[in-house]
Protein backbone atom coordinates (compact mmCIF):
# COMPACT_ATOMS: atom_id res chain seq x y z
CA UNK A 1 0.00 0.00 0.00
CA UNK A 2 1.32 3.44 -0.91
CA UNK A 3 2.00 6.10 1.75
CA UNK A 4 -0.80 8.23 0.27
CA UNK A 5 -3.31 5.38 0.62
CA UNK A 6 -2.15 4.77 4.19
CA UNK A 7 -2.70 8.46 4.99
CA UNK A 8 -6.18 8.37 3.44
CA UNK A 9 -7.12 5.22 5.38
CA UNK A 10 -5.87 6.78 8.63
CA UNK A 11 -7.87 9.95 7.90
CA UNK A 12 -11.01 7.90 7.15
CA UNK A 13 -10.61 6.13 10.49
CA UNK A 14 -9.99 9.35 12.45
CA UNK A 15 -12.87 11.21 10.80
CA UNK A 16 -15.24 8.25 11.28
CA UNK A 17 -14.38 7.99 14.97
CA UNK A 18 -14.80 11.73 15.52
CA UNK A 19 -18.11 12.00 13.65
CA UNK A 20 -19.53 8.87 15.30
CA UNK A 21 -19.06 10.62 18.66
CA UNK A 22 -19.85 14.22 17.67
CA UNK A 23 -22.24 13.79 14.70
CA UNK A 24 -21.15 16.96 12.83
CA UNK A 25 -18.07 18.96 11.88
CA UNK A 26 -16.86 21.29 9.18
CA UNK A 27 -14.18 20.35 6.69
CA UNK A 28 -11.95 23.06 8.16
CA UNK A 29 -12.31 21.68 11.70
CA UNK A 30 -11.31 18.20 10.52
CA UNK A 31 -8.38 19.53 8.47
CA UNK A 32 -6.94 21.45 11.43
CA UNK A 33 -7.78 18.88 14.12
CA UNK A 34 -6.12 15.96 12.33
CA UNK A 35 -3.44 18.03 10.52
CA UNK A 36 -4.54 16.78 7.10
CA UNK A 37 -3.53 18.07 3.71
CA UNK A 38 -6.44 19.22 1.57
CA UNK A 39 -5.92 16.30 -0.79
CA UNK A 40 -6.03 13.67 1.95
CA UNK A 41 -9.01 15.35 3.62
CA UNK A 42 -11.13 15.46 0.47
CA UNK A 43 -10.17 11.97 -0.65
CA UNK A 44 -11.11 10.64 2.79
CA UNK A 45 -14.41 12.55 2.76
CA UNK A 46 -15.10 11.23 -0.73
CA UNK A 47 -14.51 7.67 0.43
CA UNK A 48 -16.86 8.10 3.41
CA UNK A 49 -19.49 9.76 1.21
CA UNK A 50 -19.28 6.97 -1.36
CA UNK A 51 -19.75 4.40 1.43
CA UNK A 52 -22.88 6.27 2.54
CA UNK A 53 -21.47 7.04 5.99
CA UNK A 54 -21.65 10.86 5.76
CA UNK A 55 -23.66 13.59 4.12
CA UNK A 56 -22.04 16.77 2.81
CA UNK A 57 -23.50 20.24 2.51
CA UNK A 58 -21.57 23.09 0.90
CA UNK A 59 -21.23 26.24 3.00
CA UNK A 60 -19.26 28.85 1.07
CA UNK A 61 -15.66 27.53 1.11
CA UNK A 62 -16.26 24.75 3.66
CA UNK A 63 -18.40 21.66 3.84
CA UNK A 64 -20.68 20.79 6.74
CA UNK A 65 -20.29 17.07 7.36
CA UNK A 66 -22.93 15.01 9.15
CA UNK A 67 -22.52 11.40 10.25
CA UNK A 68 -25.07 9.31 8.34
CA UNK A 69 -27.19 10.28 5.36
CA UNK A 70 -30.44 12.19 5.34
CA UNK A 71 -33.41 9.95 4.44
CA UNK A 72 -34.04 11.65 1.06
CA UNK A 73 -30.40 11.17 0.06
CA UNK A 74 -30.43 7.53 1.10
CA UNK A 75 -33.52 6.85 -1.02
CA UNK A 76 -32.26 8.72 -4.08
CA UNK A 77 -28.87 7.00 -3.81
CA UNK A 78 -30.43 3.52 -3.98
CA UNK A 79 -29.56 1.87 -7.30
CA UNK A 80 -32.42 0.88 -9.57
CA UNK A 81 -32.52 -2.29 -11.58
CA UNK A 82 -34.04 -2.88 -14.99
CA UNK A 83 -36.88 -4.83 -13.36
CA UNK A 84 -37.74 -1.92 -11.05
CA UNK A 85 -37.89 0.59 -13.90
CA UNK A 86 -40.31 -1.51 -16.01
Amino acid sequence: MSPLQENINLAVSQISDYLAKNNTATSWQLKVMFKLSSSVLYLALGALYQQGKISLEADEINYNITWGQKPAEAVSAAPTTAAQSM
